[in-house]
């Protein structure tokens, strides 16, 4: 599947000082590359040298065009912050890039990373506005950053706790943030739902631990070598400080809701959520959905889409028997194509980024599997393409429910782009705008069923409209008007 812009990613390390100056940041560097997958955007990364010197890079782009080696030179001291990142509110400019920065009257600076998105941001908005302040940028994540300068009058652990636990109390909606007061403090933070996943890990030396590390995914902390601790409860507000020792609080009105669909395709494959390798629930995925809508009787190979498909499409041949072969090539040097700007453009990235082989699909009848089916421009093209290259029928499976109702945590959904919505659920209908010879979806029961965990403790939204941490009252007439 493609079409979506995904949620940001955040890596934040904390080490002794005694480390070298640029180590910190140069693993913070590597974090952001193991979630890159999670915003192409823009990146960034801050670094503090004692408690209030600070250096910083932040541009538009991949991590690996803003970064070389002059520039993370630059980058010393014990404490960095990074952040990868596209706009689910405010515009894709320099100015809303991320860590936001900003000068504090207690810390000389703070910075803050955001991965998610606020549904009372207006509200927000207007109260700080109304007090006197100033923003510099059109992203909700600064209105976080204000509201904890605002509670901050002491640099003492406890009373930073407080303030954070104050401030954030009046921010709804989905929000894993990483933040950085001065060079002293390196804060975890998830919102009440825990929305978005933020896991922490121990940087070790020798087996013994020298520094940690906080991470949207587990897979940033494979690439430089920390073990994962656990994952950040809702409404959890973790704060380490210079001598490793951590403190921790709680927000109000706590209650799980981890978004399904970080599961079903934005966290990588080699990522871990609750004991559950990514990979492995994915492929348990296609063996369930080749249980409920199994292959017709003349399907002759299995093919996934590259990447996010794969492994339900290998469970899905393994289940129904059939062969699974790579039918489709993936051109790993252009972005995903929800990066485009324009529907044309991301039309042309959709030709451009998958190519079908031939040789492999010619005469055959293809089962094809998708994690899901979004605004349906990539299916569209992508059963055009096979047929083009001789494939006889197209069968598609997808490993997860229609989607049909937006996103409001910082997915960038919207009720009136998704194909489910506008087919009205119908999906005979859905099937002929894709052009697939038939097509059949997982349902959300076992989507839940086999997470292992309490169904309950999931966001479904996108999946059934039931909105966890509610969504705005401008949003809600949207939505209203669409029904």
């Amino acid at each position: 599947m493609s079409g979506l812009k995904e949620a940001c990613g955040i890596a934040g390390v904390i080490l002794r000082k005694s480390e070298s100056p640029n180590e910190s940041s140069y693993l913070a560097y590597l974090s952001l590359h193991a979630l890159q997958h999670r915003g192409q955007e823009s990146a960034g990364i801050i670094s503090f040298k004692g408690d209030s010197s600070s250096s910083i890079v932040r541009n538009m782009g991949l991590v690996g065009q803003i970064f070389d080696q002059n520039k993370l030179d630059s980058l010393k001291g014990h404490l960095s912050l990074g952040h990868v990142r596209y706009s689910t509110t405010g515009e894709s400019e320099i100015c809303n890039a991320q860590p936001i920065v900003l000068q504090s009257k207690i810390f000389k600076t703070i910075a803050l990373a955001h991965n998610g998105n606020l549904v009372n941001s207006s509200a927000l908005k207007k109260e700080l506005t109304s007090k006197g302040t100033e923003l510099f940028t059109t992203s909700d994540s600064e209105l976080l950053i204000h509201l904890l300068d605002n509670s901050i009058d002491s640099d003492t652990e406890d009373v930073v706790l407080s303030a954070l636990k104050d401030s954030l109390s009046k921010a709804k909606g989905a929000f894993s943030l990483g933040i950085s007061l001065g060079g002293k403090y390196l804060i975890g933070v998830k919102d009440p739902n825990g929305l978005r996943p933020l896991c922490l890990g121990a940087i070790k030396d020798d087996d013994v631990i020298s520094g940690y590390i906080i991470a949207s995914e587990s897979c940033a902390l494979d690439i430089v070598g920390a073990e994962f601790i656990r994952e950040l409860s809702p409404g959890e507000v973790i704060l380490i400080n210079e001598d490793l020792e951590i403190k921790s609080t709680f927000l109000s009105n706590r209650e799980q809701k981890l978004c399904l669909f970080e599961m079903v395709y934005f966290m990588r494959p080699d990522s871990e959520i609750r004991d559950v390798q990514i990979s492995s629930y994915r492929e348990e995925l296609g063996k369930r959905l080749a249980i409920n809508s199994p292959p017709p009787s003349n399907a002759d190979i299995v093919i996934g889409v590259p990447d996010s498909g794969t492994p339900a499409a290998i469970g899905f041949a393994t289940q129904s028997g059939l062969p699974f072969t790579n039918g489709l090539v993936k051109n790993r040097y252009i972005g995903r194509t929800f990066i485009q700007p324009s529907q044309s453009t991301r039309q042309l990235g959709i030709k451009i980024k998958l190519n079908p082989l031939p040789k492999i699909i010619k005469n055959k009848s293809v089962v094809l599997i998708d994690d899901s089916v979004v605004r349906g421009n990539t299916p569209r093209q992508l059963v055009k393409l096979l047929k083009q290259a001789g494939a006889k029928e197209v069968h598609m499976r997808i490993s997860s429910p229609p989607i049909a109702w937006g996103c409001y945590y910082g997915i960038a959904m919207k009720d009136n782009e998704l194909i489910a919505r506008r087919m009205k659920l119908d999906i005979e209908e859905i099937r002929k705008e894709l052009g697939a010879d038939s097509l059949a979806y997982l349902n959300l029961e076992d989507l839940l069923d086999i997470t292992n965990s309490d169904p309950a403790s999931f966001c479904t939204a996108c999946f059934n409209g039931n909105y966890p941490a509610g969504i705005s009252d401008e949003e809600n007439q949207e939505r209203l008007a669409l029904t």
